[in-house]
């Protein structure tokens, strides 16, 4: 008799505490983000955002987006986890530049080190940001209940220490959880405003707002979007290895084959993470400073979430990303090096050609990959434009949060498969393993 997979993980004792510890961390994450800062009166912020400041709501649903929820309601962790994600792109930018920092990455203990740096650098960025948002609501009337002085240190302070919190449970949950923390986060917070998003479509199409056949024809291509998503994030470009007889110590070890598999899309959901970063950090600043400051505003004019400028820099950034991360993780030099000392070899490739088959191959996969990955991106915008759905619903049914929540659902599925076959259990699967499509 089959065994039923969901009760084979609460079997498990040490991965039912993992996830149970997962849970709970997100829980805390998700309470926090209900938390106002000190000062702040919650009614007339949520009155403000419900009229006033319908007029940047383009910008402002942007940012709640990413922040689970969290910017409209002026909470601790408004700035969500965005600001050490910011940070962590500047550190591995450095490292590659500055062969300093390289040399300190390559050592023994270097990567504790560049990570305490990226802990430093996110408070910085945590001060800055704050600062905007600081500013902000001071142009909101009667918002602040407390002297300005006083607000702009606590205000500060506590959202500062918000995103150092979660920088901290995404750790945890990366030790004792099940892993993948701040991606974890970034999807709980997603997933939280999908109820809120299907409310307002149902309150959109009883007013008439909307044709019930454009809601249709989207959620049909939402559905085909995330089979595409699926299909593109499990494929795998596989290289044949072969390994000849060697001896090591007193054992022989026979031929075998094998294979380097190269996905096509090889850095994850992680390039449309990183590029929602970049583009995130100066429309924060611009919407918190922007009202007080003439070119700030032109600045959050032209970065707007529906404009054309804003696309054209996400997809040039999700491209960029996506070979900056490959080269980061996947060193064609390093592979290749590898293979050689182990005694293998490509069939039809000379040994000293091997970084250069590598460089090729990945070349060829990583750009379709990450064009596509832009394209999926992008689908808010020309949902919004083509059907006018309301933009917090077309930021939850495709683009970035489609990706995130199926790029992070199937990494997550896959450290479930590996904990469960470790402990000689069937996968999640009916085969014992989810499935990779060959190329």
């Amino acid at each position: 008799m089959a065994s039923n997979p969901i009760a084979d993980i609460f079997k498990i004792r040490d991965l039912r505490e993992r996830i149970l510890f997962t849970l709970s961390m997100l829980l805390i994450f998700r309470l926090g983000a209900t938390i106002p800062i000190p000062g702040i009166d919650v009614n007339v912020i949520r009155t403000y955002f419900l009229t006033e400041g319908a007029a940047g709501v383009g910008i402002t649903d942007y940012l709640d987006f990413f922040a689970g929820g969290a910017f409209t309601r002026f909470s601790i962790f408004m700035l969500g986890i965005m600001p050490y994600i910011s940070m962590s792109i500047i550190m591995q930018l450095m490292v590659v530049v500055f062969p300093t920092l390289k040399r300190i990455s390559q050592e023994e203990g270097g990567r504790k080190r560049i990570q305490k740096y990226t802990r430093y650098g996110t408070i910085v960025v945590c001060i800055i940001q704050s600062l905007a948002v600081t500013v902000y609501a001071d142009s909101i009337p009667d918002a602040i209940t407390i002297s300005r002085t006083a607000y702009i240190f606590v205000s500060m302070l506590s959202v500062t220490a918000g995103t150092v919190f979660l920088m901290w449970i995404g750790e945890q949950i990366n030790q004792r959880g099940i892993g993948n923390g701040i991606s974890l986060l970034i999807f709980a917070g997603i997933v939280a405003q999908m109820p809120g998003g299907i409310w307002i479509l149902i309150q959109s199409i009883q007013r008439g707002d909307l044709n019930p056949v454009f809601v249709i024809v989207v959620f049909v291509m939402f559905v085909v979007v995330v089979a595409l998503v699926i299909y593109e994030q499990r494929g795998q470009r596989k290289i044949p290895v072969h390994y000849a007889k060697r001896v090591v110590g007193r054992r022989m070890y026979g031929a075998q084959n094998t294979y380097v598999p190269f996905k096509i899309n090889p850095s994850g959901v992680i390039p449309v993470i990183f590029a929602a970063s970049v583009m995130t950090f100066p429309l924060q600043i611009a919407q918190g400073l922007g009202p007080g400051v003439r070119w700030l505003q032109t600045i959050a004019f032209w970065l707007r979430p529906d404009g054309p400028m804003y696309i054209v820099m996400y997809t040039l950034l999700i491209v960029f990303f996506a070979y900056f991360y490959t080269q980061v993780t996947l060193n064609p030099t390093e592979i290749a090096k590898n293979i050689r000392e182990n005694g293998g070899s490509i069939p039809g490739i000379r040994s000293e050609k091997m970084e250069e088959y590598f460089t090729r191959v990945l070349n060829r996969i990583i750009l379709p990959g990450a064009l596509f990955l832009a394209f999926i991106a992008i689908i808010p915008t020309l949902v919004q434009r083509l059907f006018d759905f309301p933009m917090e619903v077309a930021f939850l049914m495709g683009g970035t949060s489609l990706l995130i929540m199926v790029g992070v659902d199937l990494d997550l599925m896959s450290q479930i498969e590996g904990h469960l076959r470790m402990h000689h259990h069937d996968g999640l699967t009916k085969k014992g393993r989810i499935r990779s499509r060959n190329l």
